[in-house]
C-alpha cells in the first residue's frame, strides 16, 4: 500500500529541490503557512532583480516584459474581464484602440509584483533610482497622493507634530488625517497683487522647530513643497541644515519638480539637496501617463520598509500595468537623450522675454517676492493682465474660446502656462501672438471689474487636530452662521489644491470672504459637501450632540 506518510515529505524535497534548481517555471509552490501567508513588504534594500531571458538587456524592461506577455498566444482564464481586449467596449476602443486593452494584464507571474518586486518592475525601479540620484525608487500607481500620505505615515505616530507650509496640497490634510499627525503650520509669503503664495525660507522652519521643542512636543517630520504650483522653489538644503542636527527628516512635494535633475538651468532636486523622501509627479512635466508617480528616498533616518508597508495600505491591489510601464519608459526616454529639455527651457525662455515685452502683460519672477527664494522653474510660465483690467479667470476665458489656447492653472489674479517635452514651436508662438491681441483689445479698458484678495492662509485658528474633525459628529449650517465655528470639511479651491479651510480651524469672516469671491469669479470648490458653497459643514459640541 502506497504510504502518505512517506510522500509528503518526499514532496516538500521535490518542491526545495525545484526551487534551489530556479526552475523555469511562472510558479514556485508554496507549502501551507510559508511564503504566501507572509505580507508581501518590499525590502529596504534593492536586490539585484531577475529579469526573464526576454527582457534582458532591454532599455525599458517593464515595457518589454508587458510587450512579450501580450503577444503570448493564450487562453484567458483571468481579469480584467475584457479578455486582452475580446470584449473591449466598442465606444472605448474605437477612441484609444486595441493596443491599451491588449496590455492591460494583471499581475501574471512574468509581470512581477509591485508589493513585493523581484524582477521586472524591481529591475525598473533600480533604474529609476540610478536616474533620478536616490537609494531607492517606488512606483506610484494613485498619484502623488498616496506618495505624500505613505512619507507621512511613515514618519509620523498619532500624536506626532508635521511641520508643514499652510499652502501645502490637500494629500498632506489626508495624511494627517490617516496618521493622526498634528500639524505645526508655517505661513508662506503671500503676494496680493498676483493672490499667489510663495514657498517658505530655512530660518521659518528653524523657529517653527524651537517652538515646538520649547513646548516639549514630539517632532516627526518637517514637509514642504518644493516647486510650488507656480514654480517658486524653497532653499531645501537650508531646510535640512535645519533639521538634520535634530536628527528629524525632511520630506519634499516635488510634485511638479520630476524634471529638475535633467538641465542645467532647472533648480537643484530636493534629493541632490540632502531630503529623506522627495515624492515627483512624473506625469505631470515628464511623460508618463496620468495618475503615475515615483516617491525616491536617499537617507537612512527614513524605515523603507515601513514606507513599503504605508505604501501597500494605500496603493490599489490590483495596479494599472499601463500605468507602471509608463513609469518606466518615460525614465527610459531621459536616459536615451539626455538633452530633451534643451529646446523646451530654450522655448520657454524666450516666450516669457516675448511675454515681458506685451504693454499690459506681467510676468512672474523671483522679485515678485521679498524673500530670498533659490530659484524659479524656467519651464513654468505664469502671466498677469490686471494692467488690463482683467482677472485671470477673464484672460484665460478669452485665450480659451477666442485663439485656443489652454492654460494649465488659472487663479484671481494670473494664468499659468506650463512647458513640457511636447510643447511646439508653434503653441508657444500662438501665446505670444494672443498675449498681444488681448493687450490690444483690451489696453482701453479703464474700469476694473475685479478686486485684488488677501492672503487666505494667514489667519487662522486650530482648535481640533484634522483627524479628530474629520471623524467627530458634525452638522451643516449656513454659510452666514458658520463664522465663529469649528470647520469639519477640507474647503479647498482646485486647482491648485491648496486648503483655505481644513478641518479642526474656525471659521473666520476673512477665509469665507476669499472662499465666496473664488466662487463667484468661477473657480471650482472641491471638498465641501455643499458645491455651492451655501453651507458648512462644522463640529458639533458634545453637549449638542448628547441633547
Amino acid at each position: 500500500m502506497f504510504s502518505f506518510t512517506f510522500f509528503y515529505p518526499f514532496l516538500a524535497l521535490i518542491q526545495s529541490f525545484l526551487v534551489s534548481q530556479e526552475s523555469p517555471r511562472r510558479h514556485v509552490i508554496a507549502p501551507c503557512g510559508t511564503a504566501r501567508n507572509v505580507p508581501r513588504i518590499a525590502a529596504t534594500e534593492a536586490t539585484p532583480a531577475e529579469p526573464s531571458a526576454a527582457v534582458q538587456g532591454a532599455t525599458a524592461p517593464l515595457v518589454q516584459a508587458l510587450k512579450s506577455t501580450a503577444a503570448h498566444e493564450v487562453s484567458c482564464f483571468h481579469f480584467p474581464g475584457h479578455n486582452r481586449g475580446n470584449a473591449a467596449p466598442s465606444s472605448l476602443s474605437n477612441l484609444i484602440g486595441m493596443g491599451a486593452f491588449m496590455h492591460d494584464l494583471p499581475e501574471l507571474p512574468e509581470l512581477d509584483d509591485l508589493f513585493y518586486p523581484k524582477g521586472v518592475i524591481l529591475d525598473a525601479q533600480n533604474r529609476a533610482a540610478q536616474l533620478f540620484g536616490s537609494s531607492k525608487t517606488w512606483f506610484l500607481v494613485n498619484g502623488s497622493t498616496c506618495g505624500i500620505q505613505a512619507a507621512v505615515m511613515a514618519t509620523c505616530s498619532p500624536g506626532d507634530y508635521l511641520v508643514i507650509p499652510r499652502n501645502c496640497h490637500i494629500s498632506v490634510i489626508s495624511a494627517m488625517v490617516l496618521s493622526g499627525a498634528v500639524p505645526k503650520y508655517i505661513v508662506p509669503e503671500y503676494n496680493s497683487g498676483w493672490d499667489i503664495a510663495g514657498g517658505v525660507t530655512s530660518s521659518q522652519v528653524d523657529q517653527a522647530l524651537k517652538e515646538l521643542q520649547k513646548d516639549g512636543k514630539k517632532i516627526g517630520v518637517v514637509l514642504v513643497t518644493s516647486p510650488t504650483y507656480h514654480g517658486i522653489c524653497s532653499n531645501v538644503r537650508g531646510i535640512v541644515d535645519a533639521c538634520h542636527p535634530l536628527h528629524i527628516p525632511v520630506i519634499v512635494d516635488e510634485a511638479h519638480g520630476a524634471h529638475f535633475r535633467f538641465h542645467d538651468s532647472f533648480p537643484s532636486t530636493a534629493i541632490e539637496q540632502g531630503a529623506e523622501l522627495a515624492v515627483q509627479s512624473t506625469h505631470k512635466v515628464l511623460s508618463s501617463l496620468t495618475q503615475s508617480s515615483m516617491l525616491h528616498m536617499a537617507s537612512d533616518l527614513v524605515d523603507a520598509d515601513k514606507v513599503s508597508q504605508c505604501l501597500q495600505l494605500l496603493q490599489s491591489s490590483s495596479p494599472s500595468y499601463l500605468l507602471l510601464s509608463s513609469l518606466d519608459a518615460a525614465r527610459a526616454q531621459l536616459s536615451e537623450n539626455l538633452k530633451s529639455f534643451d529646446e523646451p527651457v530654450a522655448m520657454a525662455f524666450e516666450t516669457r522675454e516675448q511675454l515681458r515685452l506685451i504693454p499690459g502683460i506681467s510676468v512672474l519672477d523671483l522679485s515678485t517676492f521679498v524673500s530670498d527664494f533659490p530659484a524659479i522653474d524656467p519651464l513654468r510660465i505664469t502671466v498677469s493682465a490686471t494692467d488690463l483690467h482683467l482677472s485671470g479667470y477673464e484672460a484665460d476665458d478669452i485665450l480659451a474660446e477666442e485663439h485656443q489656447i489652454v492654460s494649465e492653472l488659472v487663479g484671481t489674479m494670473a494664468v499659468t502656462f506650463a512647458v513640457n517635452l511636447g510643447t511646439r514651436q508653434q503653441d508657444v508662438e500662438k501665446l505670444v501672438q494672443s498675449a498681444k491681441h488681448v493687450s490690444e483689445k483690451h489696453s482701453s479698458t479703464k474700469e476694473s471689474r475685479f478686486r485684488k484678495c488677501h492672503s487666505p492662509l494667514d489667519k487662522f485658528s486650530v482648535k481640533l487636530t484634522p483627524r479628530e474633525a474629520f471623524f467627530t459628529n458634525k452638522k451643516r449650517v449656513c454659510i452666514e452662521d458658520s463664522i465663529g465655528e469649528i470647520c469639519g470639511e477640507l474647503i479647498c479651491p482646485y486647482p491648485p489644491g491648496i486648503p483655505v479651510l481644513i478641518p479642526g480651524e474656525v471659521v473666520t469672516q476673512e477665509s469665507l470672504s476669499y472662499l465666496i469671491h473664488v466662487r463667484d469669479q468661477g473657480m471650482v470648490i472641491s471638498g465641501a459637501a455643499d458645491a455651492k458653497l451655501n453651507s458648512i459643514m462644522v463640529w458639533i459640541m458634545n453637549h449638542e450632540a448628547s441633547a
